[in-house]
């Protein structure tokens, strides 16, 4: 099932003709992304239901998502070694099973430990898809485009995320559990995606195969230090963001509030990572980062402010307004931590950036819903959010320092 070692610069376009669309391997890489991800959307709100469906209490429901992210995170680093044993296509499709069959098996039972099992297996399939997709979207262009394919991919795996994710809890009380289930088996439909994908990526590497003069192709301990710099900007919007999306509901007095403010996090948030992306080819991922922070500083600060008491219609509008803009600065450090990642591990190093930039992500979002929480309980939600808004601001200095280029052979 691998594809052929074809060389990811070949065939390409010149940088700045034509959409990036038409580079061979793009169109199946967002269709692969979109079928992945409607699979994670889908049981995202749903599985911990299923689970208090089946006799368990708020923790149990609780520790559903906690195991999905946690095997999440521990498979991600694996991956770019399993793509260099077996190959682009048969990681990738396997991936697409771990996270579809599950979503079926769920219909036989809804007691909690075979839950938690189903939702380990998911965390593996998931963390194999964030980690080979992000790579694939790198490796199918050349340098000069890469921000308009991370851009462009990120924007076909947000898509699931604005339209199902939202509507998967009310299909499951208003229809039944099982079009949800139905519905988590799409990634299955995605793994003639996954062959076609392969066939233009290096048959059993993670790196740019087009780079050969890049010095020390194995990831090193100073690889590592320089992503971790990305990483924790990436970190500190992601926890924020895991805050909202979680409990959006309780920040509002009026459910419609909720599922208004989450819809415009969520569009806002693909829209901005889809045109950041070329923006950041034409002006330099660096260069954008700092005011990207400092930005989203001022409005996190900002929705401290708003839901400093829970919101009720009379400020709807300013409610809405400031979930849009955490959507823009949402997206837009999404996209360029993720370029100043690759930037900073080098062409030969490509498996390396996405896996722990994947890594970073769904820690942030799990800590941010775990202390946020916390803080809540004692303080209140917009303290929780201020201090989201206060580890936003000390990530300014990291922002600030330039990634170094790859060691080149003399």
């Amino acid at each position: 099932m691998s594809g052929a070692p074809i060389e990811p610069s070949a065939a390409l376009e010149p940088p700045g003709r034509g959409s990036v669309w038409s580079t061979p391997g793009m169109v199946a890489l967002a269709l692969l992304a979109t079928a992945g991800f409607t699979g994670y959307a889908a049981l995202l709100p749903v599985a911990p239901l299923w689970a208090v469906s089946g006799g368990a209490d708020s923790a149990g429901a609780g520790l559903v998502n906690f195991v999905l992210l946690g095997t999440t995170v521990a498979t991600q680093f694996a991956v770019p070694w399993a793509i260099g044993r077996a190959g682009w296509a048969w990681v990738l499709s396997l991936g697409m099973v771990f996270l579809g069959v599950p979503s079926l098996l769920h219909l036989l039972t809804a007691d909690l430990g075979p839950v938690l099992a189903l939702s380990a297996v998911r965390g593996v399939g998931f963390g194999i898809l964030t980690v080979a997709a992000n790579a694939a979207a790198v490796l199918l262009v050349e340098p000069a485009r890469r921000g308009a394919a991370v851009g462009a991919y990120s924007f076909a795996l947000s898509l699931p995320l604005v339209v199902v994710m939202p509507v998967g809890g009310w299909v499951a009380d208003a229809i039944g559990f099982w079009p949800v289930f139905v519905i988590g088996a799409l990634p299955l439909a995605g793994i003639p995606a996954c062959v076609a994908v392969a066939r233009h990526l290096p048959a059993r590497s993670t790196h740019d195969a087009s780079h050969p003069e890049v010095a020390e192709p194995t990831t090193s301990r100073a690889t590592y230090l320089a992503l971790l710099r990305p990483t924790l900007v990436l970190l500190a919007i992601t926890f924020a963001g895991g805050a909202v999306i979680t409990f959006a509901p309780q920040m509002v007095q009026v459910p419609w509030l909720s599922a208004a403010g989450l819809f415009a996090v969520g569009l806002l948030s693909a829209i901005t990572r889809w045109q950041v992306g070329g923006l950041a080819d034409r002006a330099g991922a660096q260069r954008l980062l700092v005011p990207a922070v400092l930005a989203s500083v001022l409005v996190l600060a900002a929705l401290a402010w708003v839901v400093r008491t829970p919101v009720d219609v009379s400020r709807a509008v300013p409610w809405i307004l400031v979930c849009a803009l955490v959507g823009v600065c949402y997206g837009t450090l999404q996209t360029l931590t993720m370029l100043r990642a690759f930037e900073a591990a080098g062409p030969r190093r490509v498996g390396a950036a996405s896996a722990v930039w994947n890594a970073g992500f769904d820690t942030g979002t799990a800590t941010g819903s775990l202390v946020v929480g916390g803080v809540a309980v004692a303080s209140g939600f917009g303290p929780g959010m201020a201090l989201a808004a206060l580890l936003c601001l000390l990530t300014v200095p990291l922002a600030r320092v330039a990634p170094r280029p790859p060691r080149r052979a003399a």
